[in-house]
């Protein structure tokens, strides 16, 4: 193997980082309150590590904050936590904006209520054009689903004669995924002690190198996230070729 081939298999940077942000029901019920409690702090902990990030040299940063399973969760909570993803956008937009972080969504946004859907439009067109950090979260989000849903566009193409089945490769697919355009994780991170990737972008996490942490996500700190991207900077990342 060259050993320019070398500089591009081995010790990348962490420029995409993806989070499982999981345990803030169990942070608040060690403590007696309510599940709702922990959710809220859990936003700002997403307040803190989005600050963060650009100085960890993420450039980057996706979440995972609600997914497809998560409307079987009791309606006061589902409610609870589309009232907190609002009241985020709604006090975060002039700092996200003057930070010069790009805010997105991917996730199937018809079934969530109209006032965030228009929140979310806004934040998306409002940020458009900032490029220090991109903040993707995942609202409604399922990687099976997404994954459907791409498949299902390909078939209309398809059947309209937009597209001949010859034509279809890896590149058509993800380009027709809801994270068309990004980049794909280099490190998936996920706290509160579950080793489990929970439906959370399966396609585009193939490569991806993963961090699992007791952590719960109310406590979890840019210094955990510092030294996990520390860990990952000094692995060997083949993509299924063989260093020598």
């Amino acid at each position: 193997m060259s050993k320019d081939l070398r500089a591009e298999t081995i010790f990348r940077p962490a420029d995409h980082v993806a989070i499982i942000m999981d345990g803030n029901g169990r942070w608040a019920t060690n403590r007696g309150l309510p599940r709702l409690v922990g959710h809220r702090k859990g936003a700002e902990r997403v307040r803190q590590i989005v600050r963060a990030a650009p100085g960890l040299g993420i450039r980057w940063l996706t979440l995972y904050a609600f997914s497809t399973e998560n409307w079987k969760r009791s309606t006061e909570e589902v409610l609870g936590l589309m009232a907190i993803f609002a009241r985020y956008i709604e006090r975060e937009a002039d700092r996200l904006a003057g930070e010069g972080v790009r805010m997105r969504f991917i996730g199937e946004r018809s079934r969530l209520d109209p006032k965030l859907q228009r929140l979310m439009a806004g934040i998306e067109a409002r940020t458009a054009g900032n490029d220090r950090l991109n903040l993707t979260v995942a609202i409604n989000y399922g990687g099976r689903d997404e994954i459907v849903r791409a498949t299902r566009k390909i078939a209309e193409e398809v059947a309209n004669g937009l597209l001949r089945p010859s034509d279809l490769t890896e590149a058509a697919l993800a380009a027709r995924l809801d994270t068309g355009g990004l980049p794909d994780p280099d490190l998936v991170v996920r706290t509160s002690g579950e080793t489990r990737t929970s439906n959370f972008l399966p396609w585009q996490a193939a490569y991806a190198e993963y961090e699992f942490t007791e952590t719960l996500w109310p406590d979890f700190t840019p210094d955990e996230l510092g030294a996990m991207i520390n860990r990952y900077s000094n692995r060997e990342r083949r993509f299924g070729a063989v260093i020598a």
